[in-house]
């Protein structure tokens, strides 16, 4: 499983997610639970979706390398695998995210 943060260069609410879901993942919190992080500004699929959004977190429940690395081509089959978690509060610690990320892990 892994969780995709869609983030941009210079967000400090990005860059502060970021540091928490990673320590999350390097604890082993959740087994087998990685971080992909993917920079808005590198498509403009996603910046056309996203600009005002940042930070956005979903869950995508397919191993990575099997089935999800073919479906990346066919954008709309891809996108229909990942889950749109609620946005967490900046202000939330690790202990919280972690409490959340429970309901849907």
């Amino acid at each position: 499983m892994r969780l995709v943060l869609y983030s941009k260069p210079g967000c400090h609410l990005c860059e502060g997610l970021q540091e928490k879901l990673m320590e999350i993942v390097e604890r082993g919190v959740f087994a087998g639970l990685e971080l992909e992080v993917r920079d808005i500004t590198t498509r403009a699929d996603w910046f056309e979706v996203y600009q005002y959004e940042v930070p956005v977190v979903f869950l995508d429940r397919l191993p990575f390398g099997t089935l999800r690395e073919r479906a990346a081509s066919r954008r709309e089959d891809a996108k229909v695998r990942e889950e749109l978690l609620p946005r967490p509060s900046p202000r939330a610690t690790v202990q919280q995210l972690e409490q959340m990320l429970r309901k849907y892990v």
